[in-house]
Parts: C-alpha cells; sequence; structure tokens
C-alpha cells in the first residue's frame, strides 16, 4: 500500500435505539499517546457514562489496531466499530462509543448494530484526506541541466524541501512511493544528473 486516507477533523453522531443513547466521535490521530489523551478527555467529559468502547487503526496497512468492548459482551461493540474504520478504508483514526444505558436490554444482535451504525453516522460526516508514502530524493547537477531537473520535479510531483544552486546544484525532495519505478526507469540513463534515492518518509 503506497497511500492511505484518514479523516482531517473531529466527527460526531447521536444513535438511539429503546431508549439507549450511542454518541460517537470520530478523531484523527498519529500515535498511542494522541489516543490516551483523547480517551482520557471523553472519560472525564462522560464520567457516568455506563460504557466508553472504541477502536483504532494506526499506520499503513493497519500496523496496529486495537478494538475495546468496555464492559459489553465479548465483540458487541469494539469489533462492530473496528470494522466499520476499516470498511471506510480509514487508518490513523480513532472511534469512540459512548452509551448511555436506556434501561431495555438490546441483545447482542442489536449491540452490534447499534454500534456499527453510531460508528458509521460519525465516519460518513469525515472530511477524507488521502496521504501518500513518500521517498526521499536529491538529485545534483551541473547548472546546464537545472531545466532538465525542473522538467523532472514537476513531471513527478516532487515535494521540494531544498533549492541550492551553487557549484553544483542540488534539489531535495520527496516523491510519491508508487511513482519511484518510473522514476528510476526515466532517469537511469541521465548521466549528468545524480539522482539519490533515500528513506521512507510520512
Amino acid at each position: 500500500m503506497s497511500s492511505y486516507h484518514t479523516n482531517t477533523s473531529q466527527t460526531e453522531a447521536l444513535y438511539k435505539e429503546k431508549g439507549s443513547k450511542f454518541y460517537a466521535f470520530a478523531h484523527p490521530v498519529n500515535s498511542e499517546a494522541d489516543i490516551k489523551t483523547i480517551q482520557e478527555a471523553y472519560r472525564k467529559q462522560f464520567y457516568d457514562a455506563r460504557h466508553h468502547c472504541f477502536a483504532w487503526i494506526l499506520g499503513l496497512g493497519e500496523q496496529q489496531w486495537r478494538a475495546n468492548d468496555d464492559g459489553e459482551p465479548a465483540h458487541s461493540a469494539g469489533d462492530p466499530i473496528l470494522g466499520q474504520i476499516k470498511a471506510h478504508g480509514l487508518t490513523n483514526t480513532l472511534v469512540i462509543v459512548i452509551r448511555y444505558f436506556g434501561g431495555t436490554k438490546l441483545g447482542v444482535g442489536g449491540l452490534i448494530q447499534a454500534y456499527k451504525t453510531a460508528t458509521e453516522m460519525a465516519l460518513s460526516k469525515a472530511q477524507i484526506l488521502e496521504i501518500f508514502e513518500m521517498i526521499e530524493v536529491r538529485l545534483a547537477f551541473s547548472y546546464e541541466m537545472l531545466s532538465q531537473a525542473e522538467r523532472l520535479v514537476t513531471d513527478y510531483d516532487i515535494e521540494v524541501k531544498e533549492r541550492d544552486y551553487q557549484e553544483t546544484c542540488v534539489i531535495s525532495g520527496r516523491l510519491k512511493k508508487d511513482l519511484l519505478e518510473r522514476f528510476k526507469e526515466k532517469t537511469a540513463d541521465l548521466y549528468s544528473i545524480t539522482i539519490d534515492i533515500g528513506n521512507d518518509s510520512e
């Protein structure tokens, strides 16, 4: 996977079922520290709620994830929340669903549907951003090759971080990883431009 999607701002929704209220909150996150901070804030704000269920995914290719039922029957809350994050193709995303019990038991099937629906309602409001996995690149060349180097920057949508036009000109930036093989093929015979490929970056 060379790109991923994440929600760019907090969204929320309220789903009601047989007196129970399910408050769903979706957040973009970058680390487990972010997740912990957000969870603590909601536990303080909704201190009287019976359940604070959640799920999250971090990293490309679902590198890290967790789902928690917080006292609900096993797999009736965290898994449906996680399933909706995956269904929307998102990562670096946390969803917390807070339940206030309404006096009528919903059963495992009813809980699964309620947590799934609340999460879907919150995520459907999210503004989705595609983030590409990037590779560091460095182009070194003589001034006479400046126009050709700049053409590479334009043609391959290189995100320039620095231009240094001294005796030896250097352009440093980031290339989308899914363009790397085409970029290598294009520059393989360009002996007048030295190409260095660096590490992955976010």
